[in-house]
């Protein structure tokens, strides 16, 4: 009898296998003591506040898949949230936080600092993220769910928002014990606007009214292969903050100016990577238009090689980008998922083609960090070339969310409702679309600490 080949899956099939692949990292991953989930499934890995934040954004999102019960999900959320609550501030060394924000990485166990890493601002705006996703989302009668309601404001209005502008207008990026704020601030467009959002929204601790137009005054237009962009080159800094805001039809004053918005700036920046790498100016393998995307993520590292007459170097993790690099020839595959709202054709056409031509690399459909097909067949790579490995929390967790919003905008629809994101979308200058149409709710969540 002839062979019967299995029917192609469909797009929604498809993007369940990879959207379910990639929320069970988080229930590989956690702590369920305390809530934490790793930055990597490396082993000995720390913990990530960010992917943290992912992590309770995900939990929602596999309740209404049926992936998890809502039990379980309330059960690893509120033993997060009370960490993060109960665990030790202050500007000693060895502590989980000061001033309502948090270090970058902790000890998976014991929850202190590691690594002598920065008490993050950026991070901490991308765990608070999650953490008011999931006041909005657990909303029933049950004491753990008013808990988590109860607990997600508190941890919120907790944070020094203008402590950490450090006297001047912009955010900084992070502050230490012994040597205080870090010595450079953001510069340029980047992940940082729901930063910038949740900061100017404090009830009690917001920054000044020129911190948001004080950052946004150093943005650099461009116009790239006949796209008119807000540059960022990195795709991870047109994703980001779009995982919980929704950006369709609302502006603020500098894209009133350009006639355009941050969800269309996505969507071009998105167009220009992959032109870029159907330009491929530096003849990288592979490169084509259904094989792009330059973006933060893990690379070979440390290697040197001639390829085709011409030395080329190697780095390891970076934030790459296009057109202006840094470019190695490594790939961010999952960027496509992660810039799936933004252009659904040319990312489902992206992620089918990974998986007929680089089938290794899509191995039980979870996409890794990155991996380099220029390195195939070169001495210890096989023929997809070099593959990160390990998975990373961040990576699997944009996966997640923007699949969701493209499915069903289920992270959108909580986030467009919930007070603290309107008005510091409205803080910040941003109006009309659905802000302008939005009613004002009752406040999410209560005022006094638990």
């Amino acid at each position: 009898m002839p062979r019967v080949e299995p029917s192609p899956l469909s797009d929604d099939e498809l993007l369940d296998r990879f959207q379910h692949a990639a929320f069970e990292y988080f229930l590989a991953n956690a702590n369920p003591a305390n809530g934490l989930v790793a930055d990597t499934s490396r082993p000995n890995s720390p913990a990530s506040i960010a992917v943290v934040g992912f992590a309770l954004s995900c939990y929602p999102i596999g309740v209404e898949r049926g992936w998890i019960t809502r039990q379980a999900a309330a059960g690893l959320t509120l033993a997060a949230l009370r960490f993060f609550w109960e665990s030790p501030q202050g500007s000693a060394k060895d502590v989980t936080g000061h001033k309502g924000f948090y270090y970058h990485f902790l000890d998976m166990q014991s929850g202190r600092r590691v690594w002598r890493c920065e008490l993050s601002m950026v991070d901490t705006a991308l765990l608070m993220a999650g953490i008011l996703l999931a006041g909005a989302y657990f909303s029933g009668e049950s004491e753990e769910e008013t808990e988590i309601r109860r607990l997600s404001e508190a941890l919120y209005r907790r944070v020094d928002w203008r402590w950490a502008q450090g006297g001047g207008a912009t955010l900084r990026q992070g502050w230490k014990p012994r040597s205080g704020f870090l010595h450079y601030g953001w510069e340029g467009y980047n992940e940082a606007t729901v930063l910038y959002v949740l900061a100017m929204a404090s009830p009690e601790r917001a920054t000044t009214n020129d911190s948001y137009t004080g950052w946004t005054a150093t943005y650099q237009w461009e116009n790239i292969y006949g796209y008119d962009v807000l540059y960022g080159g990195p795709l991870f800094m047109h994703q980001f903050s779009h995982a919980w805001i929704d950006f369709r039809g609302i502006r603020d004053a500098f894209m009133r100016e350009k006639n355009s918005d941050y969800f269309e700036n996505s969507r071009r920046s998105t167009h220009l990577h992959r032109e870029y790498a159907s330009r491929n100016p530096y003849g990288y393998a592979g490169y084509s238009e259904n094989l792009w995307g330059l973006s933060a993520g893990d690379g070979p590292g440390g290697r040197r090689a001639r390829i085709e007459g011409r030395p080329r170097g190697f780095i390891g993790y970076s934030a790459r980008g296009a057109p202006f690099g840094p470019d190695d020839g490594t790939i961010t595959p999952w960027s496509y998922p992660a810039s799936l709202p933004f252009a659904p054709d040319i990312c489902l056409s992206a992620m089918r083609h990974l998986l007929a031509r680089y089938p290794e690399v899509v191995e039980g459909f979870r996409l890794p960090s990155g991996f380099n097909p220029t390195l195939a067949h070169r001495r210890g790579f096989g023929r997809n070339g070099w593959i990160s490995e390990g998975y990373y929390g961040l990576d699997q967790g944009i996966t997640v969310l923007m699949i969701e919003n493209h499915r069903s905008g289920l992270v959108w629809d909580l986030m467009r409702s919930h007070p603290h994101i309107r008005r510091g979308l409205s803080a910040a200058g941003f109006g009309g679309g659905w802000l302008a149409a939005a009613a004002a709710g009752p406040a999410i969540g209560g005022r006094d600490a638990a």
